[in-house]
């Protein structure tokens, strides 16, 4: 206890002694000042209203930066909303119209160069494009039931098509869901599964990228599958 009063005594002398010479500096600097006045004053006057221009000038750049950052906030807000659709209006799409939805997904979450290939002669992709990371991307897009199932071999023609278009990463885009040894054989071939659950959160404003975390998982349980069935009478 004894050796704690001690050392707490030692640190008020120590900042006594640093405000007692900050005093005695700060007194010697006023007389220095007072005697050469004259001669000083011109860039004493200068130092000031430089760092005045350089506080003003710092301020007027922070609140420039804060407003630019709440308006990028703010414009991708509206492009997020602009560019949901509910899953419904989603199944109501043509194919096309679909991977057009897809094409702007990609593009809203910093995708670049990208462009719509599919058609009759697409070998096996219908979106290209480039990842914000600068990776080359193929997609494929499925506008299926709810209630059908991704078989494995349509996997299969999308790494055929990562091939032929030499891109790093493939992505398959679905409105339903993937069977087992489908989403299975996506994960163990780096292909990037958006069933119809991702697509959900991506269309919701989740990223991309963001998805790949979750790769090969979030199909829904065997009674939110039994749900689509009924539904859709299949």
């Amino acid at each position: 206890m004894a050796a704690r009063r001690g050392r707490g005594a030692a640190a008020r002398g120590r900042r006594q002694a640093r405000l007692k010479s900050a005093g005695i500096g700060g007194g010697v600097l006023l007389v220095l000042l007072a005697m050469f006045w004259s001669a000083v004053w011109p860039y004493v006057t200068a130092a000031l209203l430089l760092g005045g221009i350089g506080t003003m000038g710092w301020r007027l750049w922070r609140t420039n930066r804060i407003v630019h950052a709440r308006d990028h906030r703010w414009r991708q807000g509206e492009e997020v909303k602009a560019g949901c659709r509910t899953l419904a209006e989603v199944d109501a799409m043509t194919g096309t119209e679909f991977e057009e939805l897809v094409a702007g997904l990609c593009r809203r979450d910093g995708c670049t160069e990208v462009r719509q290939v599919g058609g009759s002669h697409d070998n096996g992709a219908d979106v290209l494009g480039r990842l914000p990371d600068g990776r080359t991307m193929v997609v494929q897009c499925k506008r299926y039931a709810p209630s059908s199932t991704i078989a494995s071999r349509e996997l299969r023609d999308l790494l055929g098509a990562q091939v032929h278009f030499r891109a790093d990463v493939a992505v398959f885009v679905t409105t339903t869901r993937f069977s087992r040894p489908s989403e299975k054989f996506a994960v163990e071939h780096g292909i990037l599964a958006v069933h119809r659950d991702l697509l959900g959160l991506w269309n919701d404003g989740a990223s991309l990228l963001s998805l790949s975390r979750v790769n090969g998982h979030g199909q829904g349980n065997s009674r939110h599958r039994a749900r689509w069935k009924q539904v859709y009478g299949k």
